[in-house]
């Protein structure tokens, strides 16, 4: 499909009611289910602003992630926030820290080094206590660990819920998603956590050309939604 022509001349950031959108010349932008993009703080509204302005002649949807999670919240999270939820709570009930190799022991050291600290942080911090396992047999978190992992979620706003949602899908990862959510730890050392087992077996093995683009993209999509996380903060 080919992409829109730029009609613009110039996109600012204008105040409206709760909070900034942004204008491309005299008009509003609308999401695409035609809703207004309310942006909650001005430094995020600027950053978005400064998305429409790098277009060309044609306007690329790809290269504006901050406005896309932006619309995401809008249309969709605001409008389907339980939907969003339930799909966290399933990478909870999956989430990547839980699983543990059986073998090789270095592995296995390396995996409970890494990610048995972030578990722990989050029993403490959150009262999230998830069982860990070794092997591919599915775990059920306790309606105790599922509870507290709802009210973590309740907490957030739908412009948060919408970066952590991203986080996770990025790394696999609720407790990794949350973990920089809270500032607990930073976003190369979440990714780099959730691509241990790779990493691990391209010291072995070698990388591979197609994971390694594929992790990138994903990179970038996390990269996105930690920088949306923090224009909202500020």
């Amino acid at each position: 499909m080919a992409l829109p022509k730029r009609f613009y001349k110039d996109a600012t950031v204008a105040p409206i009611e709760g909070g900034y959108t942004v204008h491309l010349d005299d008009k509003p932008v609308r999401t695409p289910l035609g809703l207004a993009l309310l942006l909650p703080v001005f430094p995020l509204a600027e950053a978005v602003v400064s998305e429409w302005q790098a277009q060309d002649k044609t306007i690329n949807p790809a290269s504006m992630p901050l406005c896309g999670f932006a619309n995401t919240a809008i249309d969709r999270v605001g409008k389907e926030r339980s939907v969003v939820m339930a799909n966290l709570l399933h990478y909870a009930e999956t989430d990547l820290l839980c699983y543990r190799a059986e073998e090789p022991a270095d592995l296995v050291a390396r995996q409970n080094e890494q990610w048995q600290p972030v578990l722990d942080w989050a029993a403490w911090a959150l009262d999230v206590h998830l069982e860990v396992t070794s092997g591919v047999l599915p775990l059920t978190p306790s309606p105790k660990a599922l509870q507290a992992i709802s009210d973590s979620l309740n907490k957030l706003d739908d412009m948060t819920l919408t970066a952590v949602a991203s986080i996770a899908a990025a790394t696999g990862s609720f407790i990794l998603a949350l973990a920089v959510s809270e500032n607990h730890i930073g976003a190369d050392q979440a990714f780099e956590m959730s691509l241990l087992d790779e990493s691990f077996q391209k010291e072995r093995w070698g990388e591979d050309a197609e994971a390694a683009a594929r992790n990138q993209h994903l990179k970038d999509d996390m990269n996105a939604a930690v920088l949306f996380l923090s224009l909202l903060r500020q």
